[in-house]
């Protein structure tokens, strides 16, 4: 077992509020906050993609697995960052991406994913054959038992395809599935209902047997999490924060299983305070990802707006025009936030900008984006602002210049936005 996870597991049998955060993001500026943020802490970090975001076949990413590991390993390789220090985790690895398929070809498809996930360096392995596929009763949840097989039969693709690597950690499971579906909640006003005890219960033993019957006791005794909502999740305005008292029987119901924990989807935006709690009740594992693009986007657009304070008029220079070209990349291919955003037109123009669910992150790669970025960093490191702009639009990152904590370029200021986000996980996985 990885020994970060192990340290992780340990602590919590002994009520220890010890946890890891899991960054959920492909976004250059982000993984590079995160890497500088562990520099300082000393901590391993833990860097997860999706079925959707990553696999056999591009994803919407464009990256195979091993596309993936090699981009994050040159990142880290920038920045000076042991590699034996980044743990890879797969999200959701399930048929999902082919639920349109017969539920034989969906998983036959899910099969390759694991297999290339493991053989790529993949240590943390999230199984989740919740979804239906064509085929299955529409009128219904996937039934559990069905979900489980599933998943034993994912882990055994998995196994195999370790055992054909010769050598190395074998991987460690994560189990169970949260509600509603991964990505965020679509509408505000949705009641969320919290994961029973009796469901947590019904997962474990349903996954076990079936791993057993697929004779995989030794895997299992690698399985270190389960997936459930603990009452979590934010929409286009709305953060649901952690009820403590609410969640109370979820937090006690994972203490007769000794080393399992939690694994909380979906934390992003919560209090430090509501994300230490999740720590002291066992969802050890805190995924977050949109809250980090959040953080880089507010960090650019007060760039953004400093530069056109600044430079507007100033012979030879040309803005960067950085938000309107954002908004017509949005308005030009609608596919990532149209079904998320409702209302009238007013609405969706602040939504697409500001929302919780962070939409706009899909849009950054985009090269007319990209390019506007860059003339951005390019007219502000050619003519540095004065602090009196910085105070004004990004005042935290202004103190930190002013005691002498941070440079004030452009690229430093991003940066250090995001990594506020990672010191509040970091507070609260007891760091």
């Amino acid at each position: 077992m990885y020994p970060v996870l192990e340290n992780i597991l340990r602590a919590q049998q002994r009520g220890e509020a010890l946890g890891i955060p899991s960054i959920c993001s492909a976004h250059p500026f982000v993984l590079e906050a995160t890497f500088r943020h562990a520099l300082t802490t000393g901590r391993t970090v833990l860097i997860e993609s999706t079925c959707n975001q990553v696999n056999q076949h591009g994803g919407y990413t464009g990256m195979t697995p091993g596309d993936f590991v090699a981009y994050v390993a040159a990142l880290a390789d920038r920045l000076h960052f042991p590699r034996e220090r980044i743990l890879l985790g797969g999200d959701h690895l399930g048929p999902n991406p082919w639920r349109a398929r017969p539920a034989d070809q969906a998983l036959n498809q899910a099969r390759i994913l694991v297999q290339e996930y493991v053989q790529a360096g993949y240590g943390k392995i999230h199984l989740d054959a919740s979804m239906a596929c064509s085929g299955d009763p529409a009128d219904a949840p996937l039934d559990k038992a069905v979900a489980a097989e599933r998943a034993a039969a994912l882990a055994e693709a998995a196994e195999a395809a370790f055992q054909r690597m010769g050598s190395g950690t074998p991987p460690c499971y994560v189990i169970g599935t949260e509600v509603p579906p991964p990505g965020g909640a679509q509408g505000d006003d949705t009641p969320l209902a919290i994961t029973t005890p009796r469901e947590v219960a019904e997962t474990i033993e349903l996954t076990q047997a079936a791993f057993r019957r697929c004779r995989l006791e030794a895997a299992w005794e690698r399985v270190i999490a389960v997936v459930v909502q603990p009452g979590v999740e934010f929409g286009d305005e709305q953060v649901h924060p952690y009820d403590r008292a609410a969640a109370a029987g979820l937090a006690r119901a994972i203490e007769p299983y000794g080393r399992l924990v939690y694994e909380a989807h979906s934390t992003d935006y919560q209090t430090r305070q509501a994300l230490r709690d999740l720590v002291a009740d066992h969802f050890a594992i805190l995924k977050v990802g949109p809250a980090l693009t959040f953080a880089f986007r507010e960090a650019v657009f007060a760039l953004a707006a400093v530069e056109e304070e600044w430079l507007a008029g100033q012979a030879g220079v040309v803005l960067s025009r950085l938000r309107e070209e954002l908004e017509a990349a949005m308005i030009q291919d609608p596919t990532h936030w149209r079904g998320y955003y409702r209302g009238d037109e007013r609405h969706q123009r602040l939504a697409r900008r500001y929302s919780y669910s962070d939409r706009v992150r899909y849009y950054w790669p985009r090269p007319s984006v990209q390019a506007a970025l860059e003339r951005l960093l390019h007219n502000l490191e050619a003519a540095p602002p004065p602090l009196t702009l910085l105070s004004q639009y990004l005042p935290v990152q202004y103190w930190r210049v002013r005691e002498g904590l941070l440079e004030p370029t452009p690229r430093s200021l991003i940066v250090d936005k995001i990594i506020q986000v990672l010191n509040d996980y970091t507070w609260a996985c007891g760091g």
